[in-house]
């Protein structure tokens, strides 16, 4: 038999990447080696993380505005007389007794976000303003803040209020945790019932409410894929964007998408693990 007759042997597996460069990843590349849906999938990386960009910057937005309703809420519960305090407990029990689909739809279609959204974006003009004055002395370029949607608008104030209706049971439990004895010992030094509370009872109870907040956040960043009901860019509508030009790669945009939720939440649990460790009270168990 004619050698030169015989088919070329089969290169050995570890030269079939020979040549390509492990950090350079074309789409060229996923499609051979994953498939069209992937390759599909990596050319609208960018689009889908815009959309996860918008999720991170809701879940901010909306856990700060449920913090700042939360917190007080929750000082009226254990400290506040009985009018105030019967008004947050009802409120709070009405927040946590509707669906959340039920309370973005309500603040975006009934309430006035418009005349919410209208302040902000001037606000946000204001900013760009300063920036470019600040950036015109070195020749840079400024950063330019995106205006915000009225669905935004909408989600932010429908997550941050029913997130500081939970917020504020958190911070209840971590006030009525501080033993009265440190009331009683700021009182015997001569601090006002006002002073004990900021200096003495409020420090305690905040690094108490780290492990309890830690899951409202989790929970707020997994429920801003909610947005999606009222047409908002994030993750989500993003992903299902996607699913109307090609349904083929459905499995593989839901992969990606559900990637993207879990290093977020899981980076955002790790970083609240070391703020608790870090600011645990000493001789208390973590």
């Amino acid at each position: 038999m004619d050698l030169a007759q015989l088919p070329a042997a089969a290169p050995p597996p570890e030269t079939l990447l020979a040549g390509v460069d492990p950090l350079v990843v074309s789409e060229g590349l996923v499609s051979q080696y994953l498939g069209e849906d992937w390759a599909f999938v990596y050319r609208n990386a960018g689009y889908l993380l815009r959309g996860a960009v918008v999720t991170v910057v809701l879940t901010i937005t909306s856990i700060l505005l449920g913090f700042l309703a939360g917190f007080p809420a929750g000082a009226i519960e254990v400290y506040g007389g009985g009018y105030p305090r019967a008004v947050v407990r009802k409120a709070g029990v009405l927040l946590r007794g509707t669906p959340i689909l039920v309370i973005i739809i309500f603040a975006f279609f009934v309430l006035p976000i418009g005349a919410l959204a209208g302040p902000i974006n001037g606000l946000v003009g204001l900013l760009n303003a300063v920036l470019r004055a600040l950036s015109a002395p070195f020749g840079s370029t400024a950063v330019v803040l995106p205006t915000v949607s009225a669905a935004f608008v909408a989600a932010t104030v429908a997550l941050g209020f029913r997130s500081a209706a939970y917020q504020s049971q958190i911070f209840r439990g971590a006030l009525g945790s501080v033993d009265e004895g440190q009331m009683e010992a700021a009182r015997s030094i001569g601090m006002t019932r006002l002073e004990a509370i900021r200096y003495v009872i409020v420090p305690q109870a905040m690094r108490r409410s780290v492990p309890g907040f830690q899951n409202e956040f989790t929970i707020v960043l997994k429920d801003t894929s909610i947005a999606f009901a009222i047409g908002l860019g994030e993750l989500l509508k993003n992903s299902e964007d996607l699913f109307h030009q090609q349904t083929t790669a459905v499995l593989e945009v839901f992969l990606f998408a559900s990637l993207v939720y879990f290093v977020l939440t899981f980076g955002t649990n790790r970083t609240l693990d070391f703020v608790n460790n870090y600011f645990a009270i000493p001789g208390e168990s973590t």
